[in-house]
């Protein structure tokens, strides 16, 4: 697998381009803003994008989304229970004092236990709510990418819409931590870290 992580905005959100070695097609995970540089380095490495997946509709993940949908002509993936998010793109906006671009088409609903293929890997969906109620993990092989569900050494934080601090601990327990140690976590903001590491370490999860 090769995976190019660009963080991007002014929350410095990390956006993933994923792709398989020795092929050009890449799925985009929360290409959320700075538009011109996810593009411009797709374009240098020659990457051909297939599909969007977003792991949740804060502004952060979703604020240029539309342009970069339209940019590549290519389908937009959410859970439907963070529709409510998305459709609010522009009141987040005018919250955080940021433009925004129209809001994106969403092309299907993904849910938990959902699959998706690129070439030759398959893609597995979880649903992770807690840090918003559409947020969503996606696992493959030992790659994890959880958006704002877990950050190396913390959590995500729940005081925002739909947030639930009991939820995301369930999600983490339930859906995350019964992993094996050596998955790798591709989180949302900040560096990657481990499965292993984070049910070792992490003060949020030594009681769980």
């Amino acid at each position: 697998m090769k995976i190019h992580q660009i963080a991007v905005g002014p929350f410095e959100m990390n956006c993933y381009i994923v792709a398989e070695d020795d092929y050009q097609d890449c799925i985009l995970i929360d290409p959320g803003d700075d538009i011109e540089t996810i593009i411009k380095h797709i374009e240098k490495n020659n990457l051909k994008p297939k599909t969007i997946i977003n792991t949740h509709c804060h502004i952060d993940h979703v604020r240029k989304v539309s342009d970069i949908q339209k940019y590549f002509n290519v389908p937009f993936h959410i859970c439907e229970d963070d529709t409510p998010l998305l459709e609010t793109l522009k009141d987040q906006g005018m919250l955080f004092g940021l433009d925004t671009s129209e809001i994106p088409k969403v092309d299907s609903f993904l849910k938990d236990g959902d699959t998706f293929k690129l070439v030759e890997k398959t893609f597995h969906v979880l649903h992770t709510p807690g840090h918003s109620p559409g947020s969503i993990s996606i696992l493959i092989d030992n790659h994890l990418f959880v958006g704002d569900v877990l950050f190396k050494d913390s959590i995500g934080r729940t005081d925002l819409y739909g947030g639930n601090y009991n939820l995301l601990i369930q999600s983490i327990k339930n859906k995350l931590l019964v992993l094996p140690d050596a998955t790798i976590v591709y989180c949302g903001h900040g560096p990657r870290t481990t499965i292993g590491r984070e049910r070792k370490c992490n003060p949020f999860l030594n009681s769980i």
